[in-house]
């Protein structure tokens, strides 16, 4: 025995430019049949949150899937699964298309040559395929930009739950993490290499696999996202700017600023004004908490 529920869209072109569109959306459960063999022209993403079931890949070989799991379906790739009979599995799917996939597959999001990737956790996925099933209540007017967020939000969920290529231990590298730390230090690709003792290719290769671009991309994101802060935030000079996050030639600075961000240092400042009110906090705030401005009267 199994339930099912479905629907499927058709987004105008204009809604093709959001990046993404949502074709179709299932919940599924049970001993459901198999699906395939067949080939799709579209992405889909099949989350499995319970049970278990099988896989066939265009090589023949046939892989047990376990939940909690993710099987990625991709455009002109033969595809044959389906559930074990008895129990089945707990699936949510989404099919999906758009002219983002290519960034998001260069960023590591989607893996096409990973069909069958292991999940650590399928809250965050389950509560995006949701958002679109609620979206799909009949004479929603704005059905596909819903959808389409929903399935950004499906993309950067399955990212966070993804394991390793192993199968085992949470997806990001820890060496992002490090890289995080020792970012505004004045040192090149080659030296922080040195001091996770790898070499320059290793690391290039760990970065481009956890965040999917270059080492120097990924540090030159976080210094500029922290001279932002404080371009915007206190009266520091430009060149007191640049030393904080790592560049001594603040002429330097100044080009690379200006050349990423499209405005210069001094310009950024003048849009987004010298001072915080209140003072600036490092402090990520709660929206359900906010903080209390001024003193507190009572009724």
């Amino acid at each position: 025995m199994y339930r099912t529920w479905m629907r499927y869209f058709t987004p105008a072109p204009v809604h093709h430019r959001l990046g993404l569109v949502c074709l179709g959306v299932g919940l599924q459960y049970g001993a459901l049949p198999a699906v395939g063999p067949r080939t799709l022209d579209h992405h889909v993403a099949v989350v499995i949150s319970a049970g278990g079931g099988w896989l066939r890949t265009p090589d023949g070989r046939t892989h047990t899937v376990t939940a909690p799991a993710l099987l990625w379906l991709t455009p002109g790739v033969p595809h044959h699964y389906g559930a074990a009979p008895g129990r089945g599995w707990d699936e949510n799917f989404v099919d999906f298309t758009g002219p983002a996939v290519a960034a998001y597959t260069e960023l590591g999001c989607i893996e096409p040559h990973r069909p069958l990737v292991p999940l650590t956790d399928t809250t965050g996925a389950r509560a995006a395929v949701h958002r679109i099933a609620r979206a799909a209540r009949h004479g929603n007017p704005l059905l596909e930009i819903e959808t389409s967020a929903a399935v950004h939000e499906l993309l950067v969920a399955l990212r966070h739950a993804r394991t390793g290529p192993d199968g085992t231990g949470p997806a990001t590298d820890p060496v992002l993490q490090a890289l995080a730390r020792d970012a505004f230090l004045p040192l090149s690709v080659a030296q922080h290499a040195a001091r996770h003792g790898m070499t320059p290719a290793e690391l290039r290769a760990a970065v481009r696999r956890g965040a999917g671009c270059s080492p120097k991309d990924y540090l030159l994101g976080i210094r500029l996202g922290r001279a932002k802060e404080l371009l915007a935030a206190t009266e520091l000079p430009v060149a007191a700017v640049a030393r904080r996050v790592g560049y001594d030639d603040p002429a330097y600075f100044s080009r690379l600023f200006t050349r990423r961000v499209g405005t210069a240092p001094v310009r950024f400042r003048a849009r987004q004004g010298t001072s915080v009110p209140g003072g600036w906090s490092h402090r990520i705030p709660d929206p359900d908490h906010p903080p209390v401005i001024g003193p507190r009267t009572s009724a």
